[in-house]
């Protein structure tokens, strides 16, 4: 388990995230932090986000435009993301085929220590 001195940047950034529903990136996280008085900056803002991912508590993901995408974990297992490209809100799925289609491929192919990530990216109920 990585072990990480807790920062007041750290803390701010966190709680900024538990505000959040969906994903958001570094620059939107920021600007909000700032709208709300913050002093601190775009980088280290990068920084927590990905401190926050190593300890696992944040999930990333590349959007449809080549950005990262940050939010909180709700679950500590193995999951994929259904996110809305215009709110960016999101829900964790089970994937129980495509688990089971990776582990297949990766078999026929001789891998082991298989690792995927598979994101949908869609409009959501709400934004349609």
């Amino acid at each position: 388990m990585v072990v990480k001195r807790n920062t007041w940047q750290r803390e701010a950034v966190r709680a900024a995230m538990a505000a959040e529903t969906g994903f958001v990136s570094a620059q939107q996280l920021h600007d909000r932090l700032r709208a709300e008085g913050s002093t601190i900056g775009l980088a280290t803002v990068y920084r927590s986000l990905a401190t926050l991912v190593e300890l696992g508590e944040a999930d990333m993901l590349n959007s449809p435009e080549g950005e990262n995408l940050f939010r909180f974990c709700s679950t500590d297992h193995h999951h994929h993301h259904l996110i809305c490209r215009k709110c960016g809100a999101a829900v964790e799925i089970a994937a129980a085929p495509v688990e089971r289609w990776a582990q297949e491929e990766a078999k026929r192919h001789g891998y082991s220590d298989v690792k995927h990530v598979i994101d949908i990216f869609g409009i959501c109920a709400k934004c349609r």
